[in-house]
C-alpha cells in the first residue's frame, strides 16, 4: 500500500488548498460505482469524511474497494463494498436491494463506473463499441433509474435534506471535446450529459436533483502514460491552461458539495473540474 504523503509523491506539483470537509453529509446514505480506484476512489472518501454512509461498488478491484471501506470505517463513518457489474440489471437490482437492506434507502447517487476500450474508429469492433456504451452509460442509466424510484418513493425528509435524492453522473471533459481514437468513449460521454439533462428535467419536480462532473486530465492509475514521466506530464500540459494535473481531491470535494444542500439550486448542469481544457487553449495565441 502506498504510504507516502502527496507532497512526497509529487514533490514539483502545486498542492491544492487543503481542507477539512465538514459532517455536511452526515446521515446521509451514498452508493458510489467504480469506487474503488480512481476518482471513484476519491468520491467515495470525500464522502465519508463529510458523514455519509458509502456502499462502494466495484467490479474486479476488491481490494481497492477494502481500502476505502477500511479507511471510511476507521475513521469512524459507516460503508462497505459491493462487488457488481452495472451493466447488467440484475446485478444493479441486487446491489440496491442489499443497499436498502444495510442503509434503509440512498440519498446520494454517484455515477462513477466506467470503462475505457481504444481503437481506431475504422478499426473498432463492434465488442469494443459494446463493452464501453454498456458500462458507461447503460450502466449509469440503470443505477438512476433505480436510485429515482427510491427518491420519488421515500420523498424528502427534511431533517436529512432538502432534495429527496441527488444524482452526481461522473462525465468527462469529452462529454464536449472530441477524441479521436476514442470514439466510444466520447459517444458514451456525449450520452451520459443528455441523459443527465433530460433526467434532471424530468424529476425536478420531485425535489430531486440531477447532475454531471465533468473531468480533464485527473491523476488515476488508467491514465498513468499521460503524466508518469516529465516529458508526458509537460505534453499533457499544453492542453491544460492551469498548469497542473487535477487530483481526486479535486473532484471528491466538488462531488461532496454538490451533493450537498448547499448546492441545492443546481439542477441539469455539467460542472467541468479541467484546469481549463475545455477552453481550447490551442486557440490562446489566436489558432
Amino acid at each position: 500500500m502506498d504510504s507516502l504523503s502527496y507532497e512526497e509523491k509529487y514533490p514539483d506539483a502545486v498542492m491544492p488548498t487543503k481542507c477539512h470537509l465538514e459532517k455536511i453529509l452526515k446521515g446521509q446514505k451514498a452508493l458510489v460505482t467504480g469506487g474503488d480506484s480512481g476518482i471513484g476512489k476519491g468520491v467515495a472518501a470525500a464522502l465519508g469524511e463529510a458523514g455519509a454512509d458509502v456502499v462502494v461498488n466495484y467490479h474486479s478491484g476488491e481490494d481497492g474497494a477494502k481500502e476505502i471501506v477500511n479507511k471510511i470505517c476507521n475513521a469512524g463513518g459507516n460503508a462497505y463494498a459491493h462487488q457488481a457489474d452495472v451493466s447488467k440489471e440484475d446485478e444493479v437490482l441486487l446491489m440496491f436491494q442489499q443497499m436498502f437492506h444495510e442503509f434503509g434507502t440512498i440519498d446520494i447517487l454517484i455515477n462513477n463506473a466506467g470503462h475505457q476500450k481504444d481503437a481506431p474508429f475504422h478499426e473498432m469492433t463492434l465488442e469494443q463499441w459494446n463493452t464501453v456504451l454498456n458500462v458507461n452509460l447503460t450502466g449509469q442509466f440503470l443505477c438512476a433509474r433505480e436510485a429515482v424510484r427510491e427518491f420519488k418513493r421515500r420523498g424528502v425528509v427534511k431533517d436529512i435534506s432538502c432534495s429527496a435524492g441527488k444524482i452526481i453522473c461522473i462525465s468527462s471533459a469529452h462529454e464536449v471535446i472530441p477524441w479521436a481514437g476514442h470514439v466510444n468513449y466520447a459517444a458514451s460521454k456525449g450520452g451520459v450529459m443528455l441523459m443527465m439533462k433530460s433526467i434532471a428535467q424530468e424529476v425536478a419536480p420531485y425535489r430531486i436533483r440531477a447532475n454531471s462532473i465533468a473531468p480533464g486530465a485527473i491523476r488515476t492509475p488508467i491514465n498513468i502514460s499521460a503524466w508518469k514521466t516529465p516529458e508526458s506530464y509537460n505534453e499533457l500540459m499544453k492542453l491544460v491552461p492551469y498548469n497542473r494535473i487535477g487530483e481526486v481531491e479535486d473532484i471528491g470535494r466538488a462531488a461532496v458539495w454538490l451533493a450537498s444542500d448547499y448546492a441545492d439550486y443546481i439542477n441539469g448542469i455539467s460542472l467541468f473540474i479541467d484546469g481549463g481544457m475545455t477552453l481550447y487553449p490551442g486557440f490562446s495565441a489566436g489558432g
